[in-house]
This record gives C-alpha cells, sequence and structure tokens, in this order.
C-alpha cells in the first residue's frame, strides 16, 4: 500500500505560479499528477518514469514541470502561466504494478491516489 498526501493548492491570478508537492510512503516506477476539473472527467496531465523519462499533456507542456526526490520520497509539479482552464482538483497517483515507461502513460496503472488539492486560477 502507497500512502500518498498532496499539499500546495491555493488560488492564484492567471499568469501565476504555484509547486504542489505529493509526500509519498515509497516512490513507484510511475508517478504522475492527474487533475480533475468539475463535470469533467479525470485527466493524466503528466507523469515521470524511473528510467528518467517523462510524459506532460499538451495542454501543460512547456508550462509544468514534473520532479521527484527518491530521497524524500517526495513527487512536486511546478506550474508555471497558469490559466484559468487549469483550475481543478489535482491528484498524484503510484502504479503498483507496471516496470516500463510505456505502461506508464496508462490510465488504469494508477491504482494509489492522494486526497487532491484544489488550484484555483482566476482571470
Amino acid at each position: 500500500q502507497v500512502q500518498l498526501a498532496e499539499s500546495g493548492g491555493g488560488s492564484v491570478q492567471a499568469g501565476g505560479s504555484l509547486t504542489l508537492s505529493c509526500a509519498a510512503s515509497e516512490i513507484r516506477f510511475c508517478m504522475a499528477w492527474f487533475r480533475q476539473a468539475p463535470g469533467k472527467e479525470r485527466e493524466l496531465i503528466a507523469r515521470i518514469a524511473g528510467d528518467g523519462s517523462f510524459y506532460y499533456t499538451d495542454s501543460v507542456l512547456g508550462r509544468f514541470t514534473i520532479s521527484k526526490d527518491n530521497r524524500k520520497n517526495t513527487l512536486s509539479l511546478q506550474m508555471n502561466s497558469l490559466r484559468p482552464e487549469d483550475s481543478a482538483s489535482y491528484y498524484c497517483a503510484a502504479a503498483a504494478d507496471c516496470s516500463s515507461s510505456w505502461c506508464c502513460n496508462v490510465d488504469l496503472v494508477y491504482n494509489y491516489w492522494g486526497q487532491g488539492t484544489q488550484v484555483t486560477v482566476s482571470s
């Protein structure tokens, strides 16, 4: 069982920045950030794999940066140039059974979740 706890959400004006942090009981090969806006499906926005590879969904590419610290068991998401459409609940996630970067891109492999942290971006 992997325990995850997000922090760092809040309210910010468009163009601003926020850094989300996730304290994990352990870092798995696939670690990711998802978000879910009201009335929308949860979406994978960024993931980092144990081989050092990254993935970002197009809407955050170039603005968000995912990173991890294996010694501190933390996962982070640096969010810059925030837009109102980035407003959502953000979730840290880990996959129990994935050891290759290709499967890290599959939403269904993520079965450990944090409680979420809210990000609100005003125009």
